[in-house]
Order: C-alpha cells, then structure tokens, then sequence
C-alpha cells in the first residue's frame, strides 16, 4: 500500500538512500533538508525516476517553526504522514572533551536531541489515532556510538545519540497504544558525507579493519532496515534498537 514519509535530513548519505528506496516502492517522500538546495533537488528528481512523489522542504530541525511547517507542507502535498524518518544529525570536528567549546557542542545537542525531540512530538501529533491519524511508524536515527561511547573524538555525539536510544524506548511505550511503532536504527562506520565533517578523511580506513565484516557499509544498507521499519513487514516491531554494524 503506498505510503507518505517524511525523512529529515534527506539530502544526503543514509536520507537521501532512505528516500530513493521509498519511492521505489512507490511511495510519497517529503525530504527536509538544511541547506543544500541542489543535493535535495537531486534526491527528488531520484525519488521520482524511481517511482514515487517527492518534494523538499528546507528548514532547520532545531527550529520548531521549521519542524512544524515541515510536517504542514507534507500533509498538504501527501495527506497525513504515515511514517517518519527522524533523521537529520550533525557531528563535530573531532576532539576530546577538554577540547569542547560551548557553542558548537550546544548547537550539536540542539540539532541531534532538541531536534529529534520536536519531530517525533510532530509526528505523533499527526499520526497518533487518537487525534484523527491512521497511526504508523516513526524511526529514529540513533548511532553504535550509543554503546561504543565515541571516547577521545566524539563523545558528545555518542551522548546525543545515547539520548535518542532512551528517547526510542520511552516513545514506543507512550505511543503505541495511539497506534504509532517507535524504533530506531544503530548504523555502525558507513560511507556518508559525514565522516568529513568531522575533521578526519581517514576515519573509515582506519577503523574498517575492526569491523568483524571487514569493511564499511554503505547508505543503502543502512536504508534497507529503516525502510523495512516503515513497511508493514515489520508490524509487531516496536521499541526496537537495530544495529547495522557488520558485526561491530
């Protein structure tokens, strides 16, 4: 059955790969994106070569006048969402704690955390049957450095993804009886964009070797799993914490 979606941080890396495998089953995919006009622009022209309906609708998840009018354009475009990707994340250049300054630490806990937070409060206001939605499903986008803690480079975004976890589990309790699954995804070291924004070009090569599978994974694996959460196939699942890691 075709379904509405609508993924955050959708112009890039696992979103972008999330939103081209939903329009292949045909679905509507509404794709938030920051900034990147031109990379979003591609992503729907993908969705749409794939078969299914796009649009892009800029706006900063940390900012809940954008998070609201996100989820306005998407009901007015596809109808009422009947599933979330609760995506966009950011990482900071890589550094210990003593090295942390206060204003880009904050801004990554505003964007991976607040942000989060305001999406999934939209997306069970639109979906929860209890205030006129037909129930679906929300996933989040948590990360293995939830449990693997990210010491000496990234332990702040280990913290905000360890916040998403808790998040997941508390959500998938308050809003499954309102016909809403909340999971989440634990992608492991995987070929994103992502990994240059922190600083470090060699970061895969370096830990792919302690990687059981030997090697990264890429956007579209980690898609699979979060496009399967969205389906129905996987409709006893909830308060799930999935790891895509390789074994890592």
């Amino acid at each position: 059955m075709p379904k509405t979606i609508l993924i955050t941080g959708g112009s890039r890396g696992i979103g972008a790969a999330c939103a081209r495998l939903a329009g292949a089953r045909g679905w509507s995919v509404a794709i938030n994106y920051a900034g990147n006009d031109a990379a979003a622009a591609e992503t729907v022209r993908a969705v749409e070569t794939a078969g299914g309906r796009a649009i892009a609708i800029k706006g900063n998840v940390a900012a809940e006048t954008d998070v609201v009018r996100m989820f306005d354009e998407t009901e007015t475009a596809f109808g009422r969402p009947d599933g979330v990707v609760n995506n966009a994340g950011i990482v900071r250049t890589s550094a210990k704690i003593v090295d942390m300054d206060t204003e880009s630490t904050r801004k990554l806990f505003d964007i991976n955390v607040f942000g989060a937070f305001l999406v999934a409060r939209e997306a069970a206001r639109r979906m929860a049957t209890s205030r006129g939605g037909r129930g679906g499903s929300l996933v989040n986008m948590s990360s293995a450095a939830a449990r693997l803690g990210g010491a000496g480079e990234m332990t702040d975004y280990a913290a905000s993804k360890g916040a998403i976890d808790t998040l997941t589990l508390g959500l998938s309790k308050e809003l499954g009886p309102d016909g809403i699954r909340v999971n989440a995804v634990r992608p492991g070291l995987i070929e994103t964009e992502i990994h240059n924004d922190s600083g470090d070009m060699d970061r895969l090569n370096r830990l792919a070797p302690g990687v059981p599978m030997g090697r990264a994974g890429s956007a579209e694996e980690v898609a699979e799993t979060v496009i399967w959460l969205l389906d129905d196939a996987s409709s006893y699942v909830n308060g799930a914490l999935i790891d895509v890691t390789g074994g890592r």
